[in-house]
């Protein structure tokens, strides 16, 4: 009797969580128990991709049983069995891949010829023609407060003409929501989607590094990348006292492949510093630049897993200067080489998701590949409540 009780309770406790196909990831750095962000979360059975906020946090939907695949090139793969996946939290610890060395790597090569060669390399290997579903997300604040949010699944068609990557857009669901000034012109308001993946695509990021007068305004640095062995890392960092906006690059690829993994671009406070302010009107003064993006090596494919860019500047409308901040965040859910089927009428033309009427069909932002932290849900509740 007591062993028939027990199974039975087993198997209301199998049964009430079976029905519940939300599940929760919190990566860890095992040792020093920090959050791991930026980590691909895929669930081998969907294929489905997803990305570790800054809180080290993953929430997606588990329908069936399916394993889960975690990756990070700074820590040890791993692979999760869905079984074990039965807290309303789950906490996995990663390892890290840790080299300690900090060596110096020395080239026959200039960095910028080895930056050439990798951009060249890179875009020939790029999946094109391609289709990925992503998820987009974009917070907007005027003079320092949050003012416009919008978010969406979105379908991008990659393809080629006349040897440049173009893409068609498809918009499956989205959401705006707040108030948006009518002084400030709508080509301010978000980045443009619809050059976004042709931009990430040809590497538009480090064209400024590849014109040869660059040699003379950046110092230029190639380094065994202290995460992970198999990668290398080139830093370019403006001269002392450049008066120019140069961004400060950190490129991470892939030694054996010659296949970019990472690009960090930002302008530096000491770089913000030396530039004169331009008090004219419609002058914009840059305060903070930031973009990144993270290419990924599965098997053969090789695609764009993530971007993310923040541009914070102030703007003299002529009666006041305006404080303007976007910040946008994409990642790829699904990749696949076969193309869509659509009509004409279907493609979106637009510049941003701000100016479309909101076409929300399910919760998609749940299992969206990109989890909101705790104060961006925040955030995002007190916009979408006002409305």
């Amino acid at each position: 009797m007591k062993k028939s009780l027990i199974l039975l309770q087993l198997f209301l406790c199998f049964n009430v969580f079976s029905q519940t196909n939300e599940r929760t990831l919190i990566l860890m750095e095992k040792g020093s128990n920090l959050p791991i962000e930026g980590a691909i979360v895929v669930v081998l059975k969907t294929k489905q991709v997803l990305m570790s906020n800054s809180e080290g946090k993953v929430i997606f939907e588990l329908k069936g049983g399916s394993n889960v695949k975690v990756t990070h090139s700074s820590y040890l793969p791993l692979v999760i069995k869905w079984t074990s996946l039965n807290l309303p939290e789950n906490v996995v610890y990663l390892n890290s891949k840790l080299n300690t060395l900090d060596d110096i790597v020395v080239t026959k090569q200039h960095p910028q010829e080895i930056i050439k060669e990798l951009v060249n390399n890179s875009i020939k290997r790029l999946n094109v023609p391609a289709r990925l579903k992503a998820y987009s997300r974009e917070f907007f604040k005027l003079n320092g407060n949050y003012a416009y949010f919008n978010d969406g699944l979105i379908n991008f068609q990659l393809y080629k003409d006349q040897k440049k990557v173009k893409s068609v857009l498809l918009v499956e669901q989205n959401r705006s929501f707040g108030l948006v000034d009518d002084e400030i012109s709508t080509d301010l308001l978000g980045y443009n989607l619809n050059i976004s993946m042709e931009k990430y695509y040809v590497f538009t990021a480090l064209r400024p590094l590849l014109d040869e007068k660059s040699r003379k305004k950046y110092n230029y640095l190639v380094k065994v990348y202290p995460l992970n062995q198999e990668y290398n890392e080139i830093t370019a960092i403006p001269l002392e006292g450049t008066t120019e906006l140069l961004d400060d690059f950190k490129i991470v690829y892939d030694v054996k492949r010659k296949l970019i993994i990472e690009i960090n671009a930002e302008v530096s406070p000491i770089t913000l510093a030396n530039l004169k302010e331009d008090t004219s009107k419609g002058a914009k003064n840059i305060i903070r630049s930031v973009f990144k993006t993270n290419y990924r090596i599965d098997a053969e494919n090789y695609y764009l897993i993530s971007s993310k860019e923040e541009i914070n500047y102030e703007v003299n409308t002529g009666n006041e200067t305006k404080n303007i901040e976007v910040l946008n965040n994409l990642v790829t859910t699904n990749f696949n080489i076969q193309n869509y089927t659509y009509k004409e009428s279907d493609v979106f033309k637009d510049k941003t998701l701000f100016n479309i009427k909101n076409s929300i069909l399910t919760e998609y932002w749940n299992v969206s590949g990109l989890t909101p932290t705790t104060k961006e849900l925040e955030i995002i509740n007190k916009i979408t409540k006002s409305f």
